[in-house]
């Protein structure tokens, strides 16, 4: 099971990003409703290793269990770019 980063509680100090062993942690777009960057974990990636949750500095922006409701996860493009296609009319 994943950890997720709490992206209201998140201040996007970003310790746990070069702590990562794997490179599941990546940046959100925009601000958080602190205002602040924001990082969200890729939970198919994660190998639940525990190195974010004791370098975060910040208390409750990472819980050690895969809470999705808790996380931003921005969506990411899944299909592959389709042709172009004439519109006719």
């Amino acid at each position: 099971m994943s950890h997720t980063i709490v992206t209201e509680t998140c201040e996007g100090v970003s310790d746990c990003v070069d702590a990562c062993p794997v490179a599941c942690i990546h940046p959100g777009p925009g601000k958080n409703v602190k205002g602040t960057d924001w990082y969200w974990i890729d939970f198919d990636t994660c190998i639940d290793c525990g190195i974010c949750l004791q370098v975060c500095p910040v208390e409750g922006a990472i819980v050690p269990e895969e809470r999705p409701e808790l996380q931003k996860t921005p969506l990411v493009n899944v299909y592959p770019q389709l042709p172009k296609t004439k519109h006719f009319g």
